[in-house]
């Protein structure tokens, strides 16, 4: 057969057009959550160290990428190689086998992860999602709106002392609002703050024998403070305000008070998003009869579904994206106040990490003092978790109690029917999962 010079050269560009066999696109899953967002500018790196590695990002919002990962990996679609999931979903998914055991490099050093993230993130002795990002929750307060209230942060706050502290720091006719607080429904949103404010009043989801426990005096408690604070010293539309909502207005200096994810600490301290980053201090979540497990313990993580195609692929991106390197990237161009907190034990014995970053040792206390087990809380309880239950129910129950208390803070319910209702869900639903008659 003769070659044609025409045919020679079209034979070329078509070889030249037609991807390599061992080109791989990874369709990666995440929050919109700043680190997240960082981490996606920064994948140049990583593609330059996997050259035949392409990646395709979906990026929601936290409910939403809630749903839609449940759903596909509940449903074996393979839509996704990589999923950023929490603490909450890796061992339940594992024990269902949906995840894929993480096999990551012999230099990752897993021993370096902290030892309550790792136990987290692990399932029957294996680790089945490593941690982009670890956190805690703490206070996050305006020095000098304090100052001019004359009122001093007690080592140890209470719920008590949050409420005479908004009221004097509230001032609604220059938009600054005393205390701001997640109000969005959903069982990572209103219901992590507000789980973990029933802990610190001796509560608990369910007691030994899984009976819900809304109709007690701890969750009434948590509850009728928490719209107490809000509707008196919380923002307009505090009922839409999620972790994102309620960041922008903390650095817009609109709020004195705000209790969140440890992760927000170097966000509302950097001068180049926040007004009053030289402003900002520092406190345990606050305590209400008690003090334990009132500050939650989360990660968002990196897992692999066994629905994916590209499992060696995958790993490779999860070993770069929660590596020591990459913790050293973000350094050399953010800064070390701003890399992933809350993941290695080598971070916080960095000086130059604790250097730059005046909320490091508050959230390692806090990451440290979080006890997930059995005897976390005040009184006993069935189930793994503190501001969820390790349970595959939780999610769907959580979220439908979670509007009841979205709905009584915009007054289209009362505190005692949104108990009332809450309870009746619970109930409902448990005993339809057969964990209570």
């Amino acid at each position: 057969m003769r070659w044609t010079l025409a045919v020679m050269i079209g034979a070329i560009a078509i070889a030249i057009a037609r991807p390599s066999p061992a080109d791989t696109t990874l369709t990666i899953a995440t929050v919109n959550n700043g680190d997240m967002i960082r981490m996606q500018k920064l994948t140049d790196d990583f593609k330059k160290r996997n050259p035949g590695i392409d990646l395709e990002w979906v990026t929601l919002e936290e409910n939403v990428l809630r749903e839609k990962v449940t759903t596909d990996i509940a449903t074996k679609a393979g839509q996704y190689d990589v999923l950023t999931i929490g603490t909450y979903e890796v061992p339940i998914w594992a024990k269902q086998g949906w995840l894929v055991p993480l096999s990551l490099g012999a230099d990752y050093d897993v021993g370096d992860l902290l030892p309550p993230i790792r136990s987290a993130l692990s399932y029957d002795g294996k680790l089945y999602a490593a941690p982009f990002y670890g956190e805690s929750s703490m206070l996050m307060y305006r020095k000098d709106l304090f100052a001019k209230a004359g009122l001093t942060m007690p080592e140890k706050p209470t719920w008590d002392f949050i409420k005479t502290a908004a009221d004097k720091i509230t001032d609604k006719n220059n938009e600054i609002y005393g205390i701001c607080l997640r109000g969005k429904a959903g069982w990572g949103e209103n219901m992590a703050l507000l789980t973990t404010m029933a802990n610190s009043y001796g509560g608990r989801w369910f007691n030994e024998k899984w009976e819900p426990q809304f109709t007690g005096p701890e969750w009434k408690t948590a509850l009728e403070t928490y719209l107490d604070l809000m509707k008196k010293d919380g923002p307009p539309g505090a009922s839409s305000n999620g972790f994102n909502e309620n960041l922008a207005l903390f650095q817009a200096g609109k709020c004195g008070m705000w209790i969140d994810a440890t992760v927000a600490a170097s966000f509302v301290s950097d001068p180049k998003q926040s007004k009053v980053a030289n402003e900002v201090g520092f406190a345990p979540a606050p305590c209400g009869t008690t003090c334990k497990n009132s500050n939650w313990l989360w990660a968002w993580a990196l897992a692999i579904p066994s629905s994916s195609k590209k499992i060696d692929a995958a790993g490779k991106f999860i070993d770069w994206a929660t590596s020591k390197e990459y913790i050293d990237l973000v350094a050399s161009k953010n800064g070390w106040a701003n890399v992933p907190p809350g993941t290695r034990k080598s971070l916080y014995a960095n000086p130059d990490y604790t250097k730059a970053a005046p909320f490091a040792e508050m959230t390692l206390k806090a990451i440290n003092s979080a006890d997930t087990g059995l005897d976390g809380n005040s009184k006993p309880k069935p189930y793994i978790g503190i501001q969820y239950a390790a349970i595959p129910e939780f999610q769907g129950i959580a979220t439908a109690v979670g509007q009841q208390f979205s709905a009584a803070l915009v007054g289209q319910t009362s505190p005692g029917q949104a108990l009332d209702n809450a309870q009746r869900l619970s109930e409902r639903d448990m005993k339809r999962a057969g964990y209570i008659k």
